[in-house]
């Protein structure tokens, strides 16, 4: 029997250069897309960090990390998301163990 839903985890990284009402934004844009589509377990933003290694030439990010539910179809479509926002420079989304 296949499951309708399954629980994920989401963390991505937004650009340090970005003002922080820009970033927040964009948190925000990205918390609505998955409470619309499932349900927001919890969101935790971690702030602005260095990263380990800059990429495309920049060295901090804001951090966000996203616990939700959804169906297995949705992480794809946030994942493609994510990778078309000029502001998100990472992102990892993960299925958490049960």
């Amino acid at each position: 029997m296949a499951k309708t839903s399954e629980k994920y985890e989401v963390m991505y990284i937004i650009n340090g250069n970005l003002p922080e009402e820009e970033a927040s934004s964009i948190a925000q844009k990205f918390k609505e897309l998955i409470e619309a589509n499932g349900t927001l377990d919890e969101m935790e933003e971690m702030g602005k960090k260095k990263l380990a290694y800059e990429i495309n030439y920049i060295s901090e990010g804001y951090y966000v990390l996203c616990k939700f539910t959804s169906s297995p179809d949705f992480p794809a479509e946030l994942d493609r998301l994510l990778g078309i926002n000029d502001g998100v420079i990472r992102a990892l989304i993960t299925l958490r163990p049960e």
